[in-house]
């Protein structure tokens, strides 16, 4: 059986992304998506994030990250290719 290609991505999410649900709901997501990494706040309001698994499932929680919950108001996401860390879970810190 062929190995599957991992994709990994840097992300940085702009807008009223903190205190929304942000973190919860983008770790669902990746769930869902069979994606791990990680999601976090960051101190200049922004969210940051690693995220790896198939490049579908990982341009999907991209995409996602767009709108992102329903509270959100999201302006912007920042997307740049990451090495992958071999990361087998997906945490919201």
């Amino acid at each position: 059986m062929a190995e599957q290609q991992v994709s990994a991505v840097d992300v940085v999410v702009r807008g009223q992304v903190q205190g929304v649900g942000f973190r919860f709901h983008c770790l669902h997501e990746a769930q869902r998506l069979g994606v791990n990494g990680w999601v976090r706040n960051e101190p200049d309001g922004t969210v940051a994030g690693h995220f790896e698994g198939t490049p579908d499932a990982v341009h999907a929680l991209v995409d996602w990250c767009r709108s992102g919950p329903a509270y959100a108001d999201v302006t912007s996401v920042e997307d740049r290719p990451a090495a992958p860390t071999g990361a087998r879970t997906f945490s919201a810190g």
